[in-house]
């Protein structure tokens, strides 16, 4: 059993899926007649994970009812965006909830990985890396001997690292940064803070997907089922 609570993104707008996708948040896409967030709770329900935290603001409404106060044994909280926040504003928020150390994971994508092989008490934040080859979506990421060096934009490429969307950190973290109420964490804590945080990377050559582009959403539905 594993009692660190995981904070999911789930309040994504999903505008480059607006063409196959309708009056949804992005997570809640559905996959085989259930939405993208359920394949991610069976994971966690595997790794015997008791506590999430859904991070929702677009459309709460859908996820609310869908997945209530409990899934599949694992117990759920909201927090509740009032406005969008960013990705960091929404993970700030939902750490209201959490009394130390914290998962967090984005609500779109999927990545099949042990969650507790990403603790690292010596680091501020850990960042699971998914190596690519022959993209352009993503930007990459460069690590040495563990430590995450720099974030690049993202651009055409043969090969990389890229950041597979799911951290591990403490919420003292908060205490060392300085962050508006609203704003990436990405750009405003990974990559303003790459030389003076100790970040750090582990690399995973598993199964990843990201459902942001419709093409990406029907190969979900062939993956997952």
């Amino acid at each position: 059993m594993d009692n660190t609570p995981v904070i999911i993104l789930a309040g994504g707008f999903g505008t480059r899926l607006s063409g196959v996708v309708k009056n949804v948040p992005k997570p809640m896409a559905p996959i085989n007649g259930k939405p993208f967030l359920h394949y991610i709770f069976q994971s966690l329900q595997k790794q015997e994970i008791k506590n999430a935290i859904l991070s929702v603001g677009h459309l709460k409404e859908v996820v609310q009812d869908y997945f209530k106060d409990n899934y599949v044994g694992i117990e759920i909280k909201y927090a509740v965006e009032q406005e969008a926040l960013g990705t960091g504003g929404g993970i700030k928020n939902a750490f209201q909830f959490v009394d130390d150390d914290a998962y967090v994971l984005n609500g779109d994508t999927f990545f099949d990985i042990q969650l507790s092989s990403l603790k690292n008490n010596d680091a501020d934040i850990t960042v699971a890396l998914k190596p690519m080859q022959h993209f352009d979506r993503y930007g990459t990421v460069e690590i040495n001997k563990g430590r995450i060096t720099a974030f690049h934009e993202k651009k055409k490429r043969d090969e990389g690292l890229i950041n597979g969307g799911i951290y591990y950190f403490r919420k003292s973290l908060f205490d060392k940064i300085s962050t508006a109420n609203k704003f990436s964490f990405e750009k405003e804590v990974l990559e303003k803070y790459v030389g003076e945080l100790e970040i750090t990377g582990k690399i995973f050559d598993n199964y990843f997907i990201d459902i942001g582009i419709p093409e990406d959403y029907q190969r979900a539905q062939n993956d997952l089922a």
